[in-house]
């Protein structure tokens, strides 16, 4: 009980002081998770835009597809991210692996199926009460598409930031890729799970506590985000 609070006083300095490695893999840990959130948003919006709007054959399999890939194990992404990048892999000799660029490409992969998924639901729904406006209007498909993917502006922020929520947590692809390199691939995750195996309870409950803030910040976002949606008749 002892230890246990010394670690919690300690890690509280930590967090108050600023600590030099705290605030590096923080800083790391958003730079990495924010920018595969926004790539994988660039994807996955008009992706579910363009299900909503175009009819195609195959159109309910490749929905019930990337609903099934919400579900993917991270460690096999982590897994096929690694062969492709490894140096034997088709894209070896860009030299990406162990790097932070690969830890973000295995974040995207994990977390493009869930924003298409929670984005094609709302874009769906208003694709539903804008239908005969539009035909109507005669526009173009594209033009479809840019008009449902404005107007459902605030359900879209709500599926990036759930995206942002899964991967900011996410510990087994990036362990993988990324190596957990001191200065260079280390996160808050892989820090975590590094610092406990050493038994520095101190910075891994500090990095715990930005972590468990971070997560907290997104699922408050979210249900605000949700409410003002609500209160707009969305």
């Amino acid at each position: 009980m002892v230890d246990l609070w010394d670690g919690l006083a300690q890690a509280f300095w930590l967090m108050v002081t600023l600590d030099a490695e705290l605030v590096e893999i923080s800083l790391r840990s958003l730079q990495v998770t924010i920018s595969a959130t926004c790539i994988a948003a660039l994807i996955a919006m008009p992706l579910a835009a363009c299900l909503a709007v175009y009819r195609f054959r195959w159109r309910r399999n490749v929905v019930a597809v990337l609903n099934a890939m919400m579900g993917l194990p991270p460690v096999v992404v982590g897994l096929v991210v690694y062969v492709l990048l490894s140096r034997s892999g088709p894209l070896g000799v860009l030299g990406l692996l162990f790097t932070p660029t690969a830890m973000i490409i295995a974040q995207i992969v994990i977390i493009v199926p869930l924003i298409a998924s929670v984005a094609h639901q709302s874009i769906r729904d208003l694709w539903q009460e804008y239908h005969d406006l539009l035909i109507s209007m005669n526009v173009t498909q594209a033009q479809k598409v840019r008009t449902l993917l404005w107007d459902s502006r605030r359900a879209l922020l709500t599926a990036a930031l759930a995206g942002f929520g899964r991967a900011i947590g996410e510990v087994g692809a990036i362990m993988i890729v990324g190596g957990n390199i001191d200065n260079a691939t280390r996160v808050l995750t892989t820090a975590i799970a590094l610092e406990t195996g050493k038994g520095d309870f101190a910075l891994a409950l500090a990095l715990g506590f930005v972590l468990i803030a971070l997560a907290i910040s997104v699922n408050l976002a979210i249900h605000w985000l949700s409410g003002t949606e609500r209160e707009a008749g969305w």
